[in-house]
């Protein structure tokens, strides 16, 4: 039963953090649609619209509250033989919902965030100064922030450091937040009839990674929480066999078959509360060192808030897990020897 109750904690802490994680990824509520450019090297339509007037064009539309133009580029860093990926934001940045675990989001010219694992790889922290180039264009920047991200060769800048590496490159793509209750399919038809080289796609809100956590967390619940429930099963049906005289007592001076298998049931109960009581903090300890290593194992760094989520209420509620695997393990054998007769129990004697 402490077992049974310690993974229905963890279970419960990973799904907890895992929800926070892939809501985070997705930046759910921040981004609700990506509109891309579209190329002609990819079979699809160029925009007829500048890049400085699809920005305009979406932030006209009805229904936008915030557009970011970001674009995609491959470029080195000084001291680094292998090629990064920069991000470039233009626009409303600083609303996309990007977790950054150390220090801040970016605020203006000759900065950068990168995520957790790119500072690892190449011995940097926040506070450094990095050298960006990318042809014959050069620009100095300084790490701001960590993000959350896993990406190990990707930094993200202000437009300007762009600008400073190739002048005129355009935006590949633009992110837009809609106001409560828009219409996202509307939207997106909205944005094709104003330019048909612009390809709108709706922002996921669900991430696979998180799903696929919970699910093998839910399955591992359930496989220890039976096994917990049979290894009640047994003890019940081992109880029944020995008291079987004492069971025939009771329904002899007057106690009914439901009073014996409340008699059961209840006992174990007990025995659940106790296994709730110590299974609780044998899950929370096996999360907060369970939680770290998928962390380090994928090459991100987790807010607090994603570890820490545990509360007292949430945590009273997991006391009943030893009890309901007691009472779902107990309920069977107890109604199995409630049912057992006098004249059996006699026989037997």
């Amino acid at each position: 039963m402490v077992l049974g109750a310690a993974t229905v904690t963890l279970a419960a802490g990973l799904s907890m953090t895992m929800t926070a994680y892939g809501a985070a990824a997705q930046r759910v509520g921040y981004v609700h649609t990506v509109v891309h450019a579209g190329q002609a090297r990819n079979h699809q339509t160029p925009p007829r619209h500048g890049d400085a007037e699809i920005e305009a064009l979406l932030r006209g539309l009805p229904g936008t509250v915030h557009v970011t133009a970001d674009a995609w580029v491959n470029l080195h860093l000084a001291g680094h033989p292998q090629p990064i990926q920069g991000r470039f934001l233009r626009g409303d940045s600083g609303t996309l919902g990007e977790t950054v675990v150390e220090g801040r989001w970016l605020r203006g010219p000759g900065e950068v965030v990168a995520p957790s694992a790119f500072l690892a790889k190449r011995g940097l922290e926040v506070g450094d100064r990095l050298t960006l180039s990318m042809g014959r264009g050069r620009a100095e920047a300084t790490v701001v922030g960590a993000t959350m991200d896993g990406a190990a060769d990707l930094v993200q800048a202000d437009w300007s450091t762009l600008t400073a590496l190739v002048p005129g490159q355009r935006a590949t793509q633009y992110e837009v937040r809609l106001a409560p209750g828009t219409d996202v399919a509307a939207y997106h038809a909205a944005v094709r009839a104003a330019d048909p080289g612009l390809y709108p796609a709706a922002k996921s809100a669900t991430d696979r990674t998180t799903v696929a956590v919970i699910g093998f967390a839910s399955l591992l619940t359930l496989l220890l929480g039976t096994v917990s429930a049979l290894g009640v099963f047994n003890t019940v049906v081992l109880d029944a066999r020995e008291r079987r005289r004492d069971i025939g007592v009771l329904k002899s001076i007057g106690m009914t078959p439901r009073q014996v298998t409340a008699m059961m049931v209840t006992s174990m109960a007990a025995l659940g509360a106790a296994g709730g009581l110590l299974g609780i903090p044998v899950g929370v300890a096996a999360h907060r060192l369970v939680v770290p290593a998928m962390a380090d194992a994928a090459g991100l760094a987790l807010p607090a808030f994603m570890v820490d989520v545990w509360r007292g209420p949430l945590l009273a509620l997991l006391t009943l897990a030893g009890v309901v695997i007691a009472v779902l393990g107990a309920f069977v054998p107890a109604r199995s020897a409630a049912r057992v007769t006098i004249a059996a129990v006699l026989h037997h004697e």
